[in-house]
C-alpha cells in the first residue's frame, strides 16, 4: 500500500521509499520527512505502480533489494528500460558489497547501509537529488531543441574531454553549411526550413555515429562534426547530404562541407573549426553539394589575410590606399557626355605591391572593417569633387559604395552629411551605390533606410543588378534612382543573342519603372553600339577609360569642357 506524508511547502521534493520492513521504512521516513515528502511502497510492484502514477513528480527512489512479490533488482531493470523513469536517481538500501556492484551496473547512484545514521542519510539523499537535477538541467540545455544535436558550447566542452582522454588519436574537424538557407525559409516557409535542419542533423548523426564522433548545430544553418580521421567523406557523407533536396521535395537544396583533416592538436578547438570553416568558405558561390579541405595553401592565405587585416589602420594613415575615378558617360545624344564618375579604391602595399580590390574588399566586409574604408573613400571623393569645382567650375557627381555594414549604422546619414559639409557640397554631389544583394537580403529594413537617404536629397543606385535574386515585384517597391547592370551581362552581348536579349529586357523593365540604366564593363565599340541602340542611358568601362588617378582625370574634364564650347 502507499501512503504519503506532506510537511510544508516550497522546495520540498518527493521521494519514493521502497522497503518491505515497516519499521525500517518508518525510521527512514522520519529522517528524510523533515525535508521531503515521502511516498511509501512495501515491494517492487507497488513501487512501479507509484512510479507510473507519480513518476514526473518524484525526485528520488530509496530502494531495498530483498522484498516479496518483486525485488529491487527487477525494479532497477525496469527503470533503466523506461526512458521517462530512467532519469530518477535510485539509492539502494544495502550494506552488501556484492549487491553494491550489481546495483551500480543496473543504474543505482549510491548506497545507504543499515543501521541508518540520520546525518549521513540526509546528506546522501540531498546530494543525490541535487546531482540528478543538475544532470537534468544539463540534458535540457546541452541539446539544440530543433535538431537534438549538441549546442555549440557543450559540443566544445565534450570535444575538449575527447582530446584529453583520447590524446594521440587523429581527428577531423568538419563544418557543414546549407547554401542560401535564408532563401529556403523565404521561398518555402519556415516549416520546410526546420525540416531541412532536422534532416541534415539526421544525416550527420548517423555519419558521426559510425565513428563515435560529436556533432552540433552552430548558428542557424551551420553544423560542426568532430570525429576520428576518415577518408570517405566524398563517397559517404556528400551523397547523403546531396539527396536531402529530393527527400524534401525540392532539388534546389545544396550543402557545402569544409574539412580540416588530421587536426593540429597544438591549436585550439576554435581555431580548428575556424580552419574547417575557411575551407567551407572557399565553396561560397558554388551551388552544388561539395567539400573542400583545409591545406597548407589555405593556411598561408589565412596568415596573409590576417596580416592585411592587422595593417589596415597603418595603411590608411600612411597613404597606401588611393582613390581612382572611372568616368561614366551619358550616351543617348549626338555625342557621349561625361556625366559622373565612380570612386574606386586601390591598395599599393610596400611589400606586396598592388593588391586587388577583389582580395581585400571581401576580406574587410567579412571582418567588419569595410565601413572605415568606405568612409575614407567618401572623404577622398568629396574632396575631389570640390577640387574639380573650384578649379574648373565643373560639377561632377561621383558614385561611392555604401556597404551593408554602413547601411545599418545608426549614424549613416549624419556621417555622409558631415563629409559633405566639410567640403561645401550637397547630397546630389555624392551618388550612393548599394549592391542588389543588400536590397534582397535585408529588404524591409533597407527600404526605410534608403527612403530616408533619398528624402535627404541623396540619389541611390542599385549596383550589380542581375547578379542577385530580385523579383520583378520587388523592383516596383524598392527605392532607387538608377539600375547598374552587372558587368557579367555585358561581356557576351556581341556574341550571344540570348545575353543581348536579356539586357534589352532589363532595359525595357527599367524604362517601364522610369529608372535610368548604367552599364559597366563596356570594353568594345560593338558593345557600345549595341547598348546605345538598345536604349541604355549611361556606360562606363575601358571603352572610354580605365579608372584614373585625379591628375589624369583632369584631362577628361578639360576635353569635356572644350567639347561644350
Amino acid at each position: 500500500m502507499q501512503e504519503v506524508y506532506r510537511r510544508g511547502q516550497g522546495m520540498r521534493r518527493n521521494v519514493l521509499l521502497v522497503d518491505d520492513d515497516q519499521v525500517s521504512r518508518q525510521i527512514m521516513a522520519n529522517i528524510i520527512g523533515r525535508d521531503h515528502d515521502v511516498f511509501h511502497a512495501s515491494n517492487g510492484q507497488e513501487a512501479l505502480d507509484v512510479l507510473r502514477d507519480h513518476g514526473q513528480r518524484l525526485s528520488l527512489v530509496l530502494l531495498d533489494l530483498l522484498m516479496p512479490v518483486m525485488g529491487g533488482y527487477e525494479v532497477l531493470r525496469t527503470l533503466q528500460a523506461d526512458p521517462l523513469l530512467r532519469r530518477i536517481p535510485v539509492i539502494v538500501l544495502t550494506s552488501e558489497n556484492v549487491a553494491e556492484v550489481e546495483s551500480l551496473q543496473l543504474g543505482a547512484v549510491d548506497f545507504i547501509p543499515k543501521p541508518y545514521v540520520p546525518e549521513v542519510v540526509a546528506a546522501r539523499v540531498n546530494r543525490a537529488i541535487e546531482l540528478a537535477e543538475d544532470r537534468q538541467i544539463i540534458r535540457e540545455t546541452e541539446r539544440d531543441a530543433l535538431t537534438g544535436l549538441y549546442t555549440h558550447d557543450f559540443f566544445l566542452q565534450y570535444a575538449r574531454l575527447r582530446d584529453r582522454y583520447e590524446s594521440g588519436q587523429s581527428m577531423d574537424a568538419v563544418v557543414i553549411n546549407i547554401n542560401r538557407f535564408h532563401l529556403i525559409n523565404e521561398l518555402y516557409g519556415r516549416s520546410l526550413g526546420d525540416r531541412l535542419l532536422r534532416s541534415v542533423a539526421d544525416v550527420i548523426g548517423r555519419f558521426q555515429g559510425e565513428k563515435e564522433g560529436l556533432a552540433c548545430r552552430s548558428g542557424s544553418d551551420n553544423f560542426c562534426l568532430y570525429l576520428h580521421h576518415r577518408e570517405d567523406y566524398e563517397s559517404s557523407l556528400l551523397p547523403a547530404l546531396a539527396s536531402l533536396g529530393e527527400r524534401l521535395g525540392s532539388k534546389k537544396i545544396t550543402v557545402r562541407v569544409g574539412i580540416y583533416p588530421q587536426v593540429d592538436s597544438s591549436v585550439s578547438l576554435e581555431q580548428r573549426f575556424d580552419r574547417a570553416g575557411a575551407a567551407c568558405g572557399r565553396l561560397r558561390g558554388r551551388y552544388a553539394t561539395e567539400c573542400a579541405y583545409y591545406d597548407n595553401a589555405l593556411h598561408e592565405k589565412e596568415l596573409h589575410d590576417g596580416r592585411l587585416l592587422s595593417e589596415m589602420d597603418s595603411a590608411l594613415s600612411s597613404g597606401q590606399f588611393r582613390v581612382v575615378f572611372q568616368p561614366k558617360y551619358h550616351i543617348q545624344g549626338a555625342r557621349p557626355v561625361l556625366s559622373s564618375a565612380e570612386a574606386l579604391v586601390r591598395w599599393f602595399h610596400p611589400v606586396h605591391g598592388a593588391i586587388s580590390p577583389s582580395e581585400f574588399i571581401p576580406l574587410f566586409e567579412d571582418n567588419g572593417l569595410i565601413s572605415r574604408l568606405d568612409h575614407f573613400v567618401w572623404t577622398q571623393a568629396a574632396a575631389q569633387i570640390r577640387s574639380w569645382r573650384d578649379r574648373f567650375g565643373f560639377s561632377l557627381p561621383v558614385s561611392v559604395n555604401v556597404s551593408r555594414v554602413d547601411l545599418f549604422h545608426p549614424d549613416l546619414e549624419s556621417r555622409l552629411q558631415e563629409v559633405l559639409r566639410l567640403n561645401g557640397l550637397s547630397p546630389s554631389d555624392l551618388l550612393l551605390e548599394i549592391t542588389e544583394s543588400a536590397y534582397t537580403n535585408q529588404r524591409f529594413n533597407l527600404v526605410e533606410t534608403v527612403g530616408r537617404l533619398r528624402e535627404a536629397g541623396f540619389r541611390v543606385e542599385m549596383d550589380d543588378f542581375g547578379s542577385g535574386y530580385s523579383s520583378l515585384n520587388m523592383l516596383t517597391s524598392l527605392p532607387m534612382d538608377a539600375l547598374k547592370l552587372d558587368m557579367g551581362f555585358i561581356h557576351n552581348i556581341a556574341s550571344s543573342e540570348k545575353d543581348l536579349h536579356i539586357v534589352k529586357l532589363m532595359l525595357e523593365i527599367a524604362r517601364f519603372l522610369s529608372v535610368p540604366v548604367i552599364a559597366e564593363g563596356v570594353e568594345t565599340e560593338q558593345q557600345y553600339a549595341l547598348l546605345k541602340d538598345a536604349g541604355c542611358d549611361i556606360i562606363q568601362g575601358f571603352y572610354f577609360s580605365r579608372p584614373l588617378p585625379p591628375e589624369e582625370f583632369d584631362r577628361l574634364i578639360e576635353r569635356e569642357l572644350a567639347a561644350r564650347r
